[in-house]
């Protein structure tokens, strides 16, 4: 029965490759696809029918490919119709100017991995890294201290879940995760019993547009005259704001600006649960992190290389308090911030949001099962943009067709 629901998800293009079927399941491991993706993998061992059937009823509960449901119970106060309910909002960066360098943007996440580890306040932080044997890789990290904390600096924008090496029983550790992960991991803590969010792992995420293939990176790679097997380092973004692909080599390093490598290249190679997405914001998340960006005079964002700064969203009281508490203790800055303002620098994902139903018939006209969506508010979004619905509808079936025809 599980892996009769497993591969309803995979089959229609649902799985996000998160690894939450690896947590309800022994017998599920994360792999990657030959399209570069994360999938699940049933090994063939063999389990009492009444496992199968309880693990399937979970997984039907978890999977973000099967069904997401707004957060409701523990959540802020304030709901937003595009960044989700909070307690509190706020603009802020890294005080240590190593970290604010490393980061994606702010470093917010990196400063907090290394203070909560270091102060023992949690044992173990759950991030991603770079491969050590093959840097153009990423897995799963458990950082302990400041420099594992820095070793796991800078966006990932490749196939990684770690929510699948989490241990979600340890209530003094952190998972950093992509929304999907995020949200898979509290849809998981809601089906066992006896987790209130006291005894919960700390949940941390940050913006996301979506998880490129991995072929997507290999690719990028060799157009800037890399050899895949031939890199000793690479980084996505990082080392200043918004930083740069870097890729490094023995004999020679070769880059690429952030707008190019992810605008033109690894943008354009995500997975399509990432194209319906309902949530790239982390809405599930204590503590969610984006770019807040400089805007021009049109109000687009700008990506000239700057110092670091993000948008931080505390959304539950947890995640209020453990700000307000690395703010006291001098090791982020923030200054309080209204999240209208981050929709004028976050355009797109004001517009996947508002889009997303158009999306979504366009699939189902397509003859695919889509995730079910409760509490987003997704009937009250279609009629605010009719012709950009319309429009992204038809896009969405004529590119389900073209790619079921090639596959």
């Amino acid at each position: 029965m599980l892996e009769r629901e497993i591969n309803l998800v995979v089959n229609n293009d649902n799985c996000c490759g998160c690894g939450g079927c690896a947590l309800i399941s022994p017998r599920v491991s994360m792999e990657l696809a030959n399209d570069g993706f994360l999938r699940p993998h049933m090994n063939a061992s063999s389990v009492d029918p009444s496992v199968d059937k309880k693990e399937a009823e979970t997984f039907k509960r978890v999977c973000p490919g099967r069904r997401l449901a707004a957060p409701a119970a523990n959540r802020g106060p304030t709901t937003h119709p595009i960044f989700g309910s909070y307690v509190s909002v706020w603009e802020g960066s890294a005080t240590d100017d190593s970290i604010r360098y490393a980061g994606s943007s702010g470093g917010v996440l990196t400063a907090l991995a290394a203070w909560l580890t270091e102060t023992r306040q949690v044992a173990t932080v759950t991030a991603s890294r770079p491969d050590g044997a093959r840097p153009t890789r990423t897995v799963p990290t458990v950082v302990t201290s400041r420099d594992e904390a820095l070793q796991a600096a800078g966006s990932r924008y490749a196939p990684v879940s770690n929510l699948a090496a989490t241990d979600l029983a340890a209530a003094n550790s952190v998972l950093v995760g992509k929304p999907c992960e995020v949200s898979a991991a509290s849809q998981y803590l809601d089906a066992e019993p006896g987790t209130g969010s006291s005894s919960r792992p700390i949940l941390l995420s940050f913006f996301c547009a979506g998880t490129p293939s991995q072929s997507a990176t290999d690719d990028l790679v060799k157009k800037l005259g890399v050899g895949v097997e031939d890199v000793s380092d690479m980084r996505y973004r990082g080392q200043g704001w918004p930083g740069r692909f870097q890729v490094s080599t023995e004999a020679k390093t070769a880059e690429m600006s952030y707008q190019e490598s992810w605008g033109k290249h690894l943008g354009r190679q995500v997975q399509w649960r990432c194209k319906l997405c309902v949530d790239g914001v982390g809405q599930h998340a204590d503590i969610a992190v984006g770019d807040y960006w400089k805007a021009d005079a049109r109000g687009f964002p700008k990506f000239d290389d700057s110092d670091g700064n993000s948008v931080i969203i505390a959304r539950t009281a947890r995640g209020h308090d453990l700000l307000q508490r690395a703010v006291r203790a001098g090791v982020v800055q923030a200054r309080p911030l209204d999240l209208d303002r981050v929709s004028g620098v976050q355009p797109l994902q004001v517009l996947r949001r508002m889009t997303l139903p158009g999306r979504l018939l366009g699939r189902l006209l397509a003859g695919k099962r889509i995730p079910l969506y409760t509490g987003y508010g997704l009937v009250r979004t279609m009629p605010k943009l009719p012709f950009q619905n319309l429009r992204a509808a038809a896009g969405t079936f004529a590119r389900s067709t073209r790619w079921m025809g090639k596959h």
